[in-house]
């Protein structure tokens, strides 16, 4: 759900167990960035950092952090337990640059891979089974019966939401974002593959609700439904950013990004 806004835009998203439906498509050839680079605007207020033991497990841990334009970051509240995608970490696309930095092992995210990306992202905006979400200062849109997160590369809407009342069907797979479960009750969009979107990269990446913590997910990031509720309240519009690494990952690059 990259760059999503309302009025159904582009956008990437984080997918909970047994949602977002994806189809296999082969890795395709990135371009690095600079390990040297800081991908994190010194602009940014707001950190979460979610970090995995290992590249193949979906057990991980999720810290916020918070500081004034440029200066230091400062821990906020206590971490959270989350659950990654069932296949761990792959590299993804977003502020980071598209993949893994030079020199920085680690397989690519691909659609269908139970990946979670890995990499630098901005948060988007919020979607969820109520009308309204009172104490959220994120962007925030219901989601209808007929709104819908594209995952077909073949597609055109290809890791866009839209609207089925509006926009023609030209995709073989797609996520129902109002779902039969609580799963989406609440939908953070992560900005991965988003500008411009790559078709295969992986799509409908969020942050959202577990079924439990012994389950990982299918490319998503999830936690207990209260505590997602706090940390949404938490996050502020354009002030965050989400850097999600294996642990190898973010100890190899927390001086160069300078990272808590």
């Amino acid at each position: 759900m990259k760059g999503v806004r309302s009025g159904w835009v582009w956008l990437v998203l984080v997918c909970a167990s047994g949602g977002c439906r994806a189809q296999t498509a082969p890795a395709t050839e990135v371009r690095a960035a600079p390990v040297a680079g800081v991908p994190i605007a010194a602009g940014k207020t707001q950190l979460v950092t979610v970090v995995s033991d290992e590249w193949d497990g979906f057990r991980a841990e999720l810290r916020r952090h918070e500081r004034l334009p440029g200066k230091e970051w400062q821990t906020s509240g206590s971490p959270i337990e989350v659950v990654l995608g069932r296949g761990g970490y792959g590299w993804g696309r977003g502020l980071h640059g598209g993949g893994a930095p030079a020199g920085r092992p680690g397989p690519l995210k691909r659609e269908g891979d139970l990946r979670s990306p890995a990499g630098v992202f901005e948060i988007g905006e919020a979607y969820g089974y109520a009308a309204a979400h009172e104490g959220l200062s994120l962007p925030y849109a219901q989601a209808t019966p007929e709104l819908r997160c594209v995952d077909d590369p073949a597609s055109r809407h290809y890791n866009h939401i839209v609207s089925t009342a509006s926009t023609p069907i030209d995709w073989k797979s797609a996520e129902h974002m109002r779902r039969k479960d609580d799963l989406y009750a609440m939908a953070i969009v992560v900005e991965h593959n988003a500008r411009p979107v790559e078709p295969g990269a992986g799509s409908c990446i969020f942050i959202h609700a577990w079924k439990d913590p012994n389950n990982g997910m299918t490319g998503c990031t999830a936690m207990p439904m209260s505590t997602l509720e706090a940390f949404a309240k938490w996050l502020r519009p354009n002030a965050a950013v989400l850097v999600a690494l294996p642990r190898s990952e973010y100890d190899a690059l927390r001086r160069p990004w300078r990272l808590p």
